[in-house]
């Protein structure tokens, strides 16, 4: 007589790969998704810090002589557009997120790379090309590092992000106050605490990107109709425009220990 109450007869066997179950399953295509995700974020990251390092040494090719050296050094108008402009595009970018087109965002941050470059074109009349160099793939490595800690660690950074950007806005108004008091020892103050902070943003904004992702996933179950007006387009551009700045803050402050002067 059959047994009713033996689950042998339901349960999985040796050699079905648990694969084959829904629900796991769904959590291997969830988990390719945030892969896809987050690598096409590193990808436009990646071409636009590129982007602006070909702009930057091809606007100060020639050295004294260059395009850059012409621009900068009569500090007239026109340079003061350069460094203002990517400014402008981050504000225009982060404040109309909602009013612009995927395509539009993508063209701005293109744009936004390209400026960067003609602004940091300045770097190479101040410091050697070898240790701009250097510099660069130190902090590659220690991004690289950085962004993988936030990808990878349980711990919430949610609390350290508010710090963190609290630390911006001080050293914002640090940088303006040193302006007029030319003060060496606050501007390696200021230098200190800019690579750690930025250090401590790319780890933050790399586990906010994952969980932005991952909250739209759920709101695509729960109420498609919200997730429908967080295209992943858009959060792809803004994300690698994030972790973009991360990048060209945190080289520029360890440049000031790293870069060696050309004079």
């Amino acid at each position: 007589m059959a047994n009713w109450n033996d689950d042998r007869a339901t349960r999985q066997g040796f050699g079905v790969s648990p694969s084959q179950t829904g629900d796991v399953a769904g959590r291997s295509t969830f988990d390719a998704g945030l892969r896809k995700h987050m690598l096409s974020i590193y990808n436009y990251m990646s071409s636009g810090v590129l982007l602006t390092g070909i702009v930057a040494m091809l606007f100060a090719r020639g050295g004294d002589q260059s395009m850059a050296a012409q621009v900068f050094t009569t500090g007239g108008l026109l340079s003061w557009i350069i460094m203002l402009s990517p400014l402008a595009i981050v504000f225009a970018m982060s404040f109309g997120r909602n009013k612009f087109s995927t395509s539009t965002l993508q063209m701005m941050f293109w744009g936004f790379a390209v400026l960067m470059g003609l602004s940091l074109s300045s770097i190479f009349l101040v410091y050697t090309g070898g240790s701009i160099a250097a510099t660069f793939f130190a902090t590659a490595g220690a991004f690289a590092g950085l962004s993988l800690f936030g990808y990878t660690t349980k711990k919430d950074l949610s609390a350290m992000g508010s710090f963190l950007i609290m630390g911006v806005v001080g050293l914002i108004i640090a940088s303006v106050i040193n302006i007029f008091i030319g003060s060496t020892a606050l501007e390696l103050a200021i230098s200190f605490l800019g690579v750690l902070i930025f250090a401590g943003l790319t780890a933050y904004d790399t586990q906010r990107l994952k969980s932005e992702y991952m909250q739209i996933q759920q709101l695509k179950v729960t109420n498609p109709g919200v997730a429908a007006s967080y295209p992943l387009g858009k959060m792809v551009v803004l994300g690698a425009l994030s972790l973009y700045l991360d990048f060209i803050n945190m080289f520029l402050f360890l440049l000031r220990f790293m870069g060696a002067s050309r004079n």
